[in-house]
C-alpha cells in the first residue's frame, strides 16, 4: 500500500515536460491499487478511489478533462460501497470534471449530492 502511496505522490511531482512518465505512475497505481481492491474490498477499496481521485484531479490539472471524467465516475462508483468523506469528495471531483467538459447539470447534481451525505457518515 505505501508503494502505491508512492508512486501518486512521485507522479504528482514530475516536471511538466514529463507528464506521460507521471501518467505512467498514476496508472501504476491505479492498477496495484484494483488488485488489492479485488482482492480484499473491504481494506482497499478506499486506497483505489483516493488512486482514481487524486489521477482525475491531475488530469483536470493538465487540462485533459476528458480523460479524467471517467476515472472520476469511477471514483464515485467505488466510493458509494465507503460514503463519508471518501464519496464527498469524490463526487466534488466529478462535479469538477463534468463542469471542465461543460456538462453544467451533471456538475450542480453531483454538488446536491455530495451535499446530501449526512453528516454522520464523514
Amino acid at each position: 500500500m505505501e508503494a502505491i502511496q508512492g508512486s501518486l505522490a512521485f507522479a504528482q511531482t514530475r516536471p511538466r515536460w514529463s507528464r506521460s512518465a507521471a501518467l505512467n505512475g498514476f496508472r501504476e497505481a491505479i492498477a496495484r491499487a484494483r488488485i488489492l481492491a479485488d482482492e480484499s474490498p473491504r481494506e482497499h477499496t478506499e486506497l483505489l478511489v483516493h488512486c482514481l481521485r487524486t489521477t482525475a484531479r491531475q488530469l483536470l490539472l493538465w487540462r485533459r478533462s476528458a480523460e479524467a471524467l471517467p476515472l472520476a465516475q469511477e471514483a464515485v462508483a467505488a466510493a458509494r460501497s465507503i460514503g463519508g468523506a471518501p464519496l464527498i469528495a469524490s463526487l466534488h471531483t466529478l462535479a469538477d470534471a463534468y463542469e471542465a467538459e461543460r456538462h453544467y447539470s451533471d456538475a450542480a447534481a453531483a454538488i446536491a449530492e455530495a451535499d446530501a451525505v449526512p453528516p454522520a457518515d464523514t
